[in-house]
């Protein structure tokens, strides 16, 4: 049997690792994919976000993993859990596009650049500095995180592959 390196993180979903396998989440469009990292212990996660915050939240117990406010504070706990240490935490994160061109500027359409600014917001609030980012823009991405070397690579079709 083939070992798959990978370790999916599907949507609205999120994955930790200590320094095993690659960290991998396909389709980020308005979506943005988290990644954090403890270069010392080789300890990474890795959060697929679909919106900014829980506050909309109607279900009682929720997906954690869904909202920016709640997936970022629950990756950290469990890569604490696996030796990493916040002060060494790094991070990296990509997509949050505009998907769609809309003739509005309503807050309620811009799920994507939403969507950027929580996921930051949240990373100060933890002390962890965003190292590298690629978001914005109007095209999807697939990201994987090596956390033998903490680097992201990112494939889109418009720009090919690219090393954050």
């Amino acid at each position: 049997m083939i070992h798959d390196p990978f370790i999916k993180v599907g949507m609205a979903d999120l994955n930790v690792t200590a320094g095993t396998g690659i960290l991998k989440t396909t389709g980020l469009g308005s979506c943005v994919g988290v990644t954090i990292y403890d270069p010392k212990t080789k300890v990474a996660g890795m959060a697929h976000v679909m919106l900014p915050s829980s506050d909309i939240a109607k279900e009682g117990n929720f997906n954690v993993a869904k909202y920016a406010d709640t997936a970022i504070p629950e990756m950290v706990k469990r890569m604490n859990r696996l030796g990493a240490i916040n002060s060494r935490m790094v991070a990296k994160m990509a997509g949050g596009a505009q998907m769609f061109a809309f003739h509005t500027t309503s807050d309620t359409m811009r799920i994507g650049p939403r969507n950027v600014e929580s996921c930051k917001d949240q990373l100060k609030r933890l002390s962890i500095p965003v190292i590298a980012e690629d978001t914005g823009g109007s095209f999807g991405r697939t990201i994987e995180f090596y956390p033998d070397n903490g680097i992201l690579v990112l494939r889109t079709v418009q720009q090919g592959v690219k090393e954050l």
